[in-house]
């Protein structure tokens, strides 16, 4: 088991455009990320344009949220954002992010997807829970925030 795939979706009674706006900026992920309120210490930075390819995050928190950073490496307006995650404690991962938006009826379905590859420590872990059990939840969490956000 090298690699590993966490996926989540959710129809939002909105359209694309308006979605997309709310990811393509890091700035907007505090309405919405799951991470955001684990850690009220935790640091941030920005770094690049304000959003879209180059538009870079980083953070630094506890143990709880560790450390990180993320850039943003495609785009394709309205419809998907992809990019790049790195976590540098409490372990060191690589992975790719890509949220996907699809037209559903009235809505759209956002599906976010997370691939990489298990490293020596991921892949103990894994043997006790798998990386979509550790995660999956905190996708659902943000895509609800989203929704909630977004439907305002």
């Amino acid at each position: 088991m090298a690699d590993y795939q966490v996926q989540r979706n959710i129809t939002i009674d909105s359209d694309a455009p308006q979605i997309y706006d709310k990811i393509v900026d890091f700035h907007e992920w505090q309405s919405w990320s799951p991470w955001e309120d684990m850690d009220p210490t935790m640091t941030k930075s920005y770094d690049g344009p304000d959003s879209g390819v180059g538009a870079s995050y980083s953070w630094k928190g506890t143990r709880k949220v560790g450390e990180g950073n993320m850039t943003i490496t495609e785009v394709a307006e309205p419809s998907s954002v992809a990019l790049d995650l790195e976590f540098l404690k409490p372990f060191k991962a690589q992975n790719k992010t890509v949220f996907g938006l699809e037209p559903a009826g009235e809505g759209t379905r956002v599906t976010w997807t997370m691939t990489g590859q298990h490293n020596i420590l991921s892949r103990i872990m894994s043997v006790f829970v798998s990386m979509d059990k550790m995660v999956g939840k905190d996708f659902e969490k943000g895509l609800a925030r989203l929704k909630k956000d977004v439907e305002a």
